[in-house]
């Protein structure tokens, strides 16, 4: 009988604050400038160059430990993690050790488990404040064999939040850092960008055998920069465990790298313990003082974040937990429909157009909601044609597609098309007459009981109408008419 074993997966993300200046000097942060143009003798680590801490970085590590419900401590410590690499030119990083500035926070995710809808606590360990290294680049379109170094990112402000090891599968992982990524953007502490490296996770795994206690030997993955990858990497994790433990091997504790092309993981370096890092407190720092009154401030001040206005949405508008869920995915998106909702009283009809035709045209044009041509009184405009009967459905999306891409309102693209409903009784009785007396056979073969027949007769109305008939009164006449 073979052993079933279950993963214990924890994560470690690392989140670029969006301040316009470094973690210890005044370099500028902006991506995607010339290789090396943003550095100093602080953030290249010259002997005497002393840093000082940015203010905004420590507001927004305040606003993010609050954000994720940690204990904040008051006094905390900037150590030296000594190590050398190419990109880290000061031979140590700036970071938090024994003293992080905030501990045991939670993080609220929705998932589904036995087949039910719910909500898991993931507790996060510790958010710790540091700088970042640089970057190597390997290999050029002229010199494909030598690496390169740009040490722009050297010393940028980073938050590493540290999770406790009770995620449990991939699909939770995922869940946990879609969740995590939509706070850090309500907050507005980090753009979230996870192409451009603003938001990277580390996922830590280990498999043991269902029902023992003691973990496995783990595995560090590092720098996976997408939800795909980070859910992609975690499944290869654990079957790799897996079948390595069931084919007599031992797994060894070290740090890998995901290769997203060939969707597999790759063994980089053995896994260093904090004693390899030599930490100590940085003699150029003075211990972190937060102040209470401050910290409180930014808590009073804080905005509503993802999951409560989910709740809100929910009890406030009486849509479904999936709609509302996908609408405040995007803080955006849920302030769009908010408006929206101001000016079409029916919150549901709001949210199937929001969630259904805007967010579709949005992703295959790869618009942003703020750009949308498609105002909130536009979108208000084009519901009333469809509650008042002027248009159906089907003739709205049309309609809507062409207010998306020309930024005309509902009313003047159905008046310059000749696309408002008929509603006419007498009209539409004259096409349905002309539809039955041409069609003796189906007429006999629904009345002798082959109701699926009766789509027939609508679909055939409908295109006598050139789709502008108004669907419930063709519905209720050839009922009337077909029952003879």
């Amino acid at each position: 009988m073979s052993t079933e074993f279950e993963p214990v997966i924890g994560l470690e993300v690392h989140c670029q604050l969006a301040t316009k200046s470094k973690l210890f000097c005044g370099c500028s942060t902006k991506f995607g400038s010339d290789p090396n143009s943003q550095t100093c003798p602080v953030c290249l680590g010259m002997p005497g160059a002393l840093p000082v801490i940015n203010e905004q970085a420590v507001m927004f590590a305040i606003m993010m430990a609050h954000a994720l419900n940690c204990t904040i401590n008051y006094n905390s410590i900037f150590a030296r993690k000594n190590y050398f690499y190419p990109d880290l030119p000061s031979g140590y990083q700036i970071s938090q050790y024994d003293k992080p500035y905030a501990e045991h926070g939670y993080l609220e995710i929705d998932i589904v488990k036995d087949g039910k809808p719910t909500r898991k606590k993931i507790e996060i360990t510790r958010i710790h404040m540091e700088n970042d290294a640089g970057k190597l680049n390997h290999g050029s379109d002229t010199d494909k064999d030598s690496s390169f170094v740009d040490l722009n990112r050297t010393g940028m402000p980073l938050l590493e939040i540290v999770s406790e090891p009770v995620i449990e599968n991939a699909e939770e992982a995922s869940a946990y850092m879609k969740a995590l990524h939509s706070i850090i953007l309500y907050t507005g502490v980090s753009d979230g960008n996870m192409e451009e490296g603003s938001l990277r996770c580390d996922a830590n795994v280990s498999v043991r055998p269902v029902g023992t206690e003691k973990f496995g030997t783990r595995t560090e993955t590092k720098n996976l920069n997408s939800f795909k990858f980070v859910k992609d990497a975690i499944i290869y994790e654990i079957n790799r465990q897996i079948e390595a433990i069931e084919d007599g091997e031992e797994i060894v504790q070290e740090t890998r790298l995901y290769d997203s092309a060939k969707g597999t993981t790759k063994s980089m370096r053995s896994k260093e313990e904090a004693h390899d890092y030599r930490y100590f407190p940085d003699p150029d720092l003075l211990p972190l003082v937060i102040d209470e009154k401050v910290a409180e401030q930014i808590k009073n001040e804080m905005p509503e974040l993802p999951m409560a206005k989910r709740d809100r949405f929910v009890s406030e508008y009486s849509i479904p937990d999936y709609d509302a869920g996908v609408l405040v995915a995007s803080k955006d998106v849920a302030d769009y429909y908010e408006e929206a909702v101001k000016r079409f009283s029916d919150a549901k009809q709001v949210s199937n157009w929001v969630m259904g035709e805007l967010l579709r045209l949005l992703k295959e044009t790869n618009t942003d909601i703020t750009d949308t041509k498609i105002t909130t009184d536009k979108l208000a405009g084009l519901l009333e044609l469809i509650k008042s009967g002027d248009i159906n459905n089907k003739t709205a999306k049309e309609v809507f597609e062409e207010m998306f891409n020309t930024g005309k309102d509902a009313s003047q693209i159905v008046d310059d098309k000749g696309l408002k409903q008929i509603s006419d009784t007498g009209a539409i009785e004259k096409i349905i007459d002309e539809i039955i007396a041409a069609n003796p056979d189906n007429v006999e073969g629904y009345r002798s009981g082959k109701e699926k027949l009766f789509t027939f007769f609508v679909g055939q109305t409908m295109k006598a109408t050139k789709g502008q008939a108004n669907p419930s009164l063709v519905n209720e006449l050839l009922k009337k008419k077909l029952a003879g």
